[in-house]
This record gives structure tokens, sequence and C-alpha cells, in this order.
């Protein structure tokens, strides 16, 4: 993963530096340094992994559930 940005000779840094942090939020890069702080141990990832697509798969019945009209 590289991160390369233009800078012309008239951008402000800060501008520059905005641009910067945006690109690294948008690889994902901050999510992953906050991860890999810490030790986390196979079973407890495991665990997340399952409990991300649990809640995925709940989000998605709760929509297609929410555009079936039930008849009473």
């Amino acid at each position: 993963m590289s991160i390369k940005i233009n800078i012309d000779k008239n951008d402000n840094i800060d501008k520059v530096l905005r641009r910067f942090k945006k690109m690294c939020e948008k690889e994902g890069l901050i999510k992953e340094i906050k991860r890999k702080q810490y030790y986390e141990k196979p079973s407890q990832q495991r665990r997340r992994e399952y409990l991300k697509r649990k809640r995925r798969h709940l989000k998605m019945l709760n929509m297609t559930h929410k555009g079936v009209k039930h008849k009473r």
C-alpha cells in the first residue's frame, strides 16, 4: 500500500495534510493501525468476525422485511 500526494509549489501545507489524512482514512490505514495496536487472540478475532457477519445478516433481513407488507 503506497499513498502518493501530488504537491504544487503554491499548495498550503494544511491543505496537503488534510488530503493525506483523507487518503489514509479512505485506504483504511488508520483503522488497521488501531486494530493492530494491541494483540488480539485468534479466538477473539474469529468471534469479532462472526459478530460482524451476524450483524450484517440481521441488517439485511430487517431491510427485506421492511420492504414486504404483511397481510392481516
